[in-house]
């Protein structure tokens, strides 16, 4: 009888962490809101920096190694160093819950992109309001970052956005991209993907993978997964790349030139506010709809629903680290 209950207790705090990852995993699928900040709300955020930093070529070598009898406990050492078994459980949290959110995401995108992006508008105003009440720009480097950063964020949500296209290099340099944002606090990975064009593509093929897969399980054809499986391939091979490389050149940015990185990254956001209003007009051409007052006033609606969530998320961060 005992036996039963320490396992069960045993059981209990990864059950909680893989909720956590859950959490983070469904803000890391939403543009606007940070895994980062719930990594840091949930009280999980300096393990998961550590546990990241600690993945590195050396390390990956000797777990390697391990296949040969011989260095099998220097291998499970270099697996306790990584934390391997938190990063698993959380990242089964992260990935049901971004394999669910985006599937609904998907399907309201195309059904309802007032709504949808008015949302993401709100969570993205809100994100900026939040972060630049840590940021200072009171001086050159300071404002040049923050001009450099809204620019690059203003322009790529037009038009140049699209210009990246959805070969599997583009697709790898998204997730590159989109994994080092993910691992910040107030930076959304799913923010970064929908500046470069990438957002609308990665959830269809998301959700077509799944579907294939699930369809593979019930005894269908398995070539339905080979085109939307190169796509998510070609992204987590270009997330793990950028988690040795554009992260920690992020983490290094961030410790010699903190205050102008913020600057610039808050400022993205910032300039991010021109997507969803882009997105949802090209969503309202190919319905051959165009605005009006009802539509605008859904828009603006959704948007403070969004920004209100945004703002209480900030509350319970602000009371966490007080």
């Amino acid at each position: 009888m005992t036996t039963g209950t320490d396992e069960r207790s045993a059981l209990v705090p990864w059950v909680v962490l893989y909720l956590k990852g859950v959490c983070m995993g469904t803000a890391d699928a939403v543009p606007g809101v940070s895994g980062g900040t719930i990594a840091l709300i949930t009280g999980i955020y300096e393990r998961l920096i550590s546990a990241l930093t600690a993945i590195t070529p050396t390390r990956i070598q000797r777990v390697l190694a391990g296949i040969a009898s011989t260095r099998r406990d220097d291998a499970l050492s270099a697996l306790r160093e990584i934390d391997i078994g938190f990063l698993i459980v959380l990242g089964a949290g992260i990935a049901t819950a971004v394999v669910t959110v985006t599937r609904v995401l998907d399907t309201a995108i195309d059904q309802f992109p007032v709504i949808t992006f008015g949302f993401f508008f709100g969570l993205i105003g809100a994100s900026a309001v939040v972060l630049y009440g840590q940021v200072s720009l009171d001086g050159p480097r300071q404002l040049g970052a923050a001009a450099a950063g809204f620019l690059v964020a203003f322009v790529a949500s037009g038009s140049a956005g699209t210009a990246l296209g959805h070969s599997p290099t583009a697709t790898m340099f998204a997730g590159a991209i989109a994994v080092s944002a993910m691992i910040l606090p107030g930076i959304s990975g799913s923010l970064i993907l929908l500046l470069l064009g990438q957002y609308e593509f990665m959830t269809g093929a998301l959700k077509t993978f799944v579907d294939a897969l699930l369809d593979v399980v019930m005894g269908g054809p398995a070539t339905a997964l080979v085109e939307p499986g190169a796509i998510v391939v070609a992204f987590i091979s270009g997330a793990l790349i950028g988690l040795f490389t554009i992260a920690h050149a992020v983490r290094w940015a961030l410790e010699h030139y903190r205050r102008a990185t913020l600057a610039f990254l808050v400022s993205l956001i910032v300039g991010a506010l021109r997507a969803p209003i882009v997105k949802a007009s090209e969503k309202l051409t190919e319905g051959g709809q165009t605005w009006t007052t009802e539509l605008l006033a859904i828009f603006v609606v959704t948007a403070i629903i969004g920004a209100a969530l945004v703002l209480l998320v900030d509350r319970y961060t602000s009371v966490i680290e007080s």
